[in-house]
């Protein structure tokens, strides 16, 4: 499975297509994503092979780093401890409250929420974006799919505070 979810939107005249997908996903033509899509990267330290995946690459989306550093070190306690990778890095996402903790980076980063503002932009104007990191959020919890939902409900006019 490539993408986690896809939202359309008609806004005015313009229709807007928001997807979510892996890296992998996409050197393995397994996403499935429109035609004329824009690969926008969230990583915050993208390897060089993941920029020949997609288009451009918004480093100020990625989870910061001391948070991402907190999420690690809880996974690698947890699979040393017996979990699973795919349940150490889930359990470990729960502990370290990487939800809230990612949504207050997008909240309180002035880069963050310039990015964000050019994304919806984009979106309105009716160009087809699908965000892009390295984990297959079929087992796995991902910043990307909580950027996606805050996306979303901005292009809805909905508060990024509602569910």
């Amino acid at each position: 499975m490539a993408i986690e979810s896809r939202g359309t939107e008609t806004q005015g005249e313009s229709e807007w297509e928001l997807a979510d997908t892996y890296v992998a996903a996409i050197q393995h033509d397994l996403a499935d994503v429109p035609e004329d899509v824009t690969y926008v990267g969230v990583v915050r330290q993208p390897a060089p092979w993941f920029h020949a995946a997609v288009d451009e690459n918004h480093p100020e989306l990625g989870p910061p780093a001391d948070l991402l550093e907190s999420m690690r070190e809880i996974e690698e306690d947890m699979k040393m401890q017996g979990l699973c990778e795919e349940g150490a890095h889930n359990a470990a996402w729960d502990q370290v409250g990487f939800e809230e903790a990612y949504c207050d980076h997008l909240e309180t980063s002035t880069d963050a929420q310039a990015a964000l503002e050019e994304l919806v932009d984009r979106l309105e104007s009716g160009e087809s974006i699908a965000l892009v990191c390295f984990e297959n959020t079929e087992k796995k919890r991902c910043h990307r799919t909580v950027l996606r939902e805050r996306l979303e409900r901005r292009l809805a006019g909905r508060p990024e505070s509602e569910s």
